[in-house]
């Protein structure tokens, strides 16, 4: 195996042998062939779409597939069987569909200007691993090239993941399903690096797009999310804790355990939902149980009832964990052994009676803290108060705004992010989105004339309200470039949603980024240097050095 996905990849170069995750050879040589499968329908939907006989009916497949590579999601083998087979039917179908048409134009035969992705076959899994170990990340022998093709790729499955957040809701849009084809298909074919690069920042563009269609449909099915206080204590009811993202999960779940005497709590990356107007109503919302995810090996022991995974950031069972017959997952999130409560139907909605039934036969959460924490900084609720955010500036009771947005992870380094947030002078506010927060969110730094120094957007997704207040500053400050506001950014980065919303920040023209705790490994020494001289992005440095440059404007 060969993967160098995520932050955490073995010494910073990738995972030969077992994923730093714990994904196991088996697992990311199967997630290999489904990448390379989704590349064949990719070029025929392609090729269709330039014929203008577009066929979009494998859009949300490509982008659920993609979404359950990314890191942490899904452990689960027969589930990758399941979505290679279907893969190999539709790009069947899809490719009759595709000689039909050239038939009927001019009678052309196609095979000989197809690449391999397009015309590989067969109806035998022996034969899945053999072609795997041929399809992989290394298959790209120039390095350069396989640093902007994976860089596309990966951005490509972060776009994947909010999309499908988004078509939950019933929200979509042809034109990113039509880019998740257009970038799978360039992977397969020599280009240029000028076009390469042209692509990178098209998935910003496209990245932007997706995570607004996702606010749009969050915000118009929720509300829009307000200041709230979030109880970090428990009750003494049986408890369902629902982790991820994905808040249509949520609010079917909420709905069905209405009047049971059973609470709900969110977990790391669904604390946000407590802040939307329609979740409020539900008085057994009980509040947030524990940090990020890489706490849950211990908050999951001492939750002592179900829970309930909706995406990624699912870690791998301690040898001594216990609460694998309390693990439920859902959509794209799969583990062996775990049940997997499956999709709706056309209409309808999920069925969690298997999690609601084992919850009245645990024990209430055992309380591992008490208090509050307060978000709900979304881009409606502090454009709300922006002339107080824009006289404060102009009074100089607020010098700069820091950018701590993206993700948490094990890394010892991570500590920097702490260490910065207690080292930022007092006239600075902290702008955040994603589990990154859980280092700083539970400091006492105070606020500038009622303004809290840490404004919590939401989920990583978020991070699409976080451009929104800078664009709206922007205005308000009658500034020509986003780059003269007063505003910088220190990103943490963990996953692949984490490189769409990087990629999201070049397309707009941020420059300055600090990236940490280490650049990506994916990223050539080539491909890092043109981001450096393009865009002045940064590694993460010594945290006086960096609150210093960064208060300085540097």
């Amino acid at each position: 195996m060969f993967c160098f996905q995520c932050q955490e990849t073995a010494k910073n170069t990738g995972c030969t042998v077992k994923g730093v995750c714990g994904k196991p050879e088996e697992i990311s040589h199967l997630q290999d062939l489904l990448i390379f499968i989704l590349k064949g329908i990719s070029v025929y939907g392609v090729m269709l779409k330039d014929l203008g006989e577009p066929d979009r009916s494998n859009g949300r497949f490509i982008a659920r597939a993609l979404f359950s590579t990314v890191t942490n999601a899904n452990w689960d083998k027969d589930s990758y069987l399941a979505l290679i087979e279907e893969g190999l039917e539709r790009k069947r179908s899809v490719r009759a569909r595709l000689l039909s048409v050239f038939k009927d134009r001019n009678g052309r035969e196609l095979d000989g200007t197809l690449p391999d992705a397009a015309t590989w076959d067969t109806g035998d899994p022996g034969q899945y691993d053999k072609k795997a170990e041929k399809v992989g990340v290394l298959a790209t022998e120039d390095e350069d090239v396989r640093s902007l093709r994976e860089l596309l790729i990966i951005g490509l499955k972060g776009i994947s993941a909010y999309s499908e957040h988004a078509a939950a809701l019933g929200y979509q849009k042809d034109d990113i399903y039509d880019f998740l084809m257009e970038g799978l298909a360039s992977t397969t074919r020599s280009l240029p690096t000028d076009e390469m690069i042209g692509l990178v920042l098209k998935a910003g563009e496209v990245a932007v797009e997706t995570m607004a269609l996702l606010d749009e449909g969050n915000t118009s099915t929720y509300g829009h999310p307000e200041i709230s206080e979030v109880s970090t204590g428990v009750r003494g009811n049986p408890g369902i804790l629902i982790s991820g993202h994905d808040l249509k999960d949520l609010e079917e779940l909420l709905e069905q355990t209405k009047g049971m005497g059973v609470d709900v709590y969110t977990h790391s990356e669904m604390l946000p939902a407590n802040y939307y107007p329609a979740f409020k109503k539900y008085e057994h919302l009980a509040g947030n149980y524990g940090g990020s995810w890489w706490h849950q090996g211990e908050e999951f022991e001492t939750f002592n009832g179900p829970i309930l995974l909706t995406t990624n950031c699912l870690i791998p069972l301690k040898k001594d964990g216990t609460y694998l017959d309390r693990l439920f997952t859902t959509g794209e999130a799969g583990y062996p052994g775990a049940v997997h409560i499956h999709d709706r139907p056309e209409g309808g909605s999920k069925d969690f009676t298997p999690v609601l039934e084992r919850a009245r036969t645990c024990s209430p959460p055992s309380q591992i803290e008490k208090g509050t924490i307060v978000g709900g900084f979304a881009h409606n609720q502090v454009i709300a108060l922006a002339d107080k955010v824009v006289d404060a500036v102009k009074s100089g009771a607020i010098k700069r705004f820091i950018v701590m947005a993206g993700c948490d992870g094990r890394h010892k380094a991570r500590s920097y992010f702490t260490e910065v947030a207690e080292g930022l002078p007092d006239d600075t506010v902290i702008l955040t989105a994603g589990c990154a927060k859980y280092r700083y969110n539970r400091l006492d730094l105070g606020d500038i004339g009622g303004i809290p120094r840490v404004l919590d957007a939401g989920q990583c997704n978020d991070s699409y309200s976080l451009v929104v207040i800078a664009l709206k500053l922007k205005e308000a400050f009658g500034l020509e470039d986003i780059n003269e506001l007063p505003i910088s950014f220190d990103i943490a980065w963990y996953e692949q949603k984490a490189v769409a919303v990087l990629l999201a920040l070049l397309s707009l023209g941020v420059k300055g980024i600090r990236l940490g705790p280490t650049l990506p490994a994916f990223l050539s020494p080539a491909v890092a240097e043109v981001l450096v001289k393009e865009f002045d992005i940064k590694q993460t440095g010594v945290v006086e050095e960096d609150v210093a440059r960064m208060v300085a404007g540097e």
